[in-house]
């Protein structure tokens, strides 16, 4: 049986970027030098990093990184693999880290409320969170996504896109009215804009810390249905963090 010697990591920082196009050769270099691979997405708001390769490399990337000011909040979701999922190593720059096409949501300038993993247990075991209103999770990632696996009983707007979840939102407003709403995401990066905006349209709306992965490696499984579609080639995640091993999710 191969040895899972691979590190993994997702990791993503709302915070400004002025000089991403003197940053990306920077990094490009830097992580080809060390045999790392993956996907550095650098914009004005932020960066977003999916990367793999020798666990040393990996933390002295992340070490390297964190030593800039800008950059010192940054924390990591590490998983593993037996073998490099990614092909090459890219740093893009994008308009937005998530695309959301709502210049008005700047999460650099203050998130919304986060709730813990274990704490979302505890509410999802009793049925109401602390102050005893009914608790609703919603999804906010792509249909595709969902359909690998989601939390039982969770909301599904069934978009393709995150830049129609604002459109979603005006549209199911009302139906969340009265309730404590959780949202959730892969890694936290969605969930994160999302949760703002829900706030801005009078939603009582925290986010789920960590997202998916933070959850799954706080709390596992519990309440979860399936895996957690990843964007490389182990395509999904199971609640124990170990890649899916073969099968279409149902």
């Amino acid at each position: 049986m191969a040895v899972a010697s691979v590190l993994n990591i997702s990791a993503y920082l709302f915070t400004r970027i002025d000089d991403r196009e003197e940053l990306r050769p920077v990094l490009r270099a830097r992580a080809e030098s060390a045999g790392i691979k993956g996907t550095i997405l650098l914009a004005e708001e932020g960066i977003n990093l999916f990367l793999a390769g020798d666990p040393a490399a990996v933390h002295g990337f992340v070490d390297d990184l964190r030593g800039e000011p800008r950059f010192a909040a940054l924390t990591t979701r590490e998983t593993w693999s037996d073998a490099q999922p990614f092909g090459r190593m890219l740093v893009r720059l994008k308009r937005e880290i998530i695309r959301m096409d709502h210049p008005a949501i700047r999460p650099e300038a203050g998130r919304a409320p986060a709730v813990a993993p274990r704490t979302l247990r505890r509410w999802l075991d009793q049925g109401h969170d602390d102050a005893g209103r009914e608790v609703v999770l919603l999804d906010t990632r792509n249909a595709f996504e969902v359909d690998y696996g989601t939390f039982a009983g969770a909301i599904d707007w069934r978009i393709e896109r995150f830049t129609q979840f604002p459109g979603a939102v005006a549209s199911h407003r009302d139906d969340l009215a009265g309730k404590t709403v959780v949202s959730f995401c892969t890694g936290g990066i969605r969930c994160e804009k999302a949760a703002i905006h829900l706030r801005e349209e009078g939603v009582d709306a925290v986010q789920l810390e960590g997202g998916i992965l933070g959850y799954f490696e706080e709390v596992g499984g519990a309440h979860w249905n399936g895996e957690c579609f990843v964007f490389d080639e182990r395509e999904a995640l199971t609640p124990d963090l170990q890649p899916r091993t073969e099968g279409v999710a149902s």
